[in-house]
């Protein structure tokens, strides 16, 4: 299948617009040869250091340096000493914002995302954002890398038009709880909660 890399201004906007907009959307990855590829089903915006759930609240961390970079980047961390968040850069320089990826509808290279998680179950493959890291092989050496002109990882246009958009509160946060910043594709299976 022939993948068609979104325009470089689809980063522009605000966090939200950009949170929303990826919906739909396809997340590629590049490895060992081979294209491993899902539907964005899932996302919530971290916004600036005004949202206490973001991790650019603290400031600049060499944690979170790629969170203050250009619209477009990629910001991969680490979390609870084994799981990888994907996150992609939004807003102005300097501003700290981000959208995290939480899940996707597999499409392409399953097999291959099976074996890197070793599981079986194609429901559960993509669902949840440390689970999508593992399938699609998303590390540090991720962290900072554009998406605008990286062959290894990229989002791509897809055909899936006619969706509806749910937004509610972001899952497992405890700060800013309240902000209404997580969208989801209404009655998508691999919405990691429902």
């Amino acid at each position: 299948m022939t993948y068609r890399r979104v325009s470089p201004d689809f980063f522009n906007g605000t966090t939200e617009e950009v949170a929303s907009k990826l919906l739909g959307k396809i997340l590629l990855r590049n490895i060992e040869n081979q294209i491993l590829a899902g539907i964005i089903v899932e996302t919530e915006a971290y916004l600036d250091s005004d949202d206490l759930a973001s991790h650019s609240a603290v400031g600049m961390t060499e944690r979170n340096r790629a969170m203050f970079g250009e619209a477009g980047l990629a910001y991969v961390y680490f979390t609870y000493g084994m799981h990888y968040c994907f996150n992609v850069v939004t807003g102005e320089v300097g501003k700290g914002s981000a959208v995290l990826i939480r899940s996707i509808e597999p499409k392409e290279g399953i097999e291959l995302m099976k074996k890197f998680r070793g599981k079986n179950d194609i429901n559960t493959l993509t669902k949840g954002p440390a689970r999508l890291c593992q399938a699609l092989k998303i590390d540090k050496r991720l962290n900072g890398v554009d998406l605008k002109t990286s062959s290894e990882i990229y989002i791509a246009e897809s055909d899936l038009k006619n969706f509806e958009i749910v937004r509610s509160r972001r899952i497992g946060i405890q700060k800013s709880k309240e902000k209404l910043l997580r969208f989801y594709i209404k009655n998508n299976h691999f919405v990691s909660k429902k």
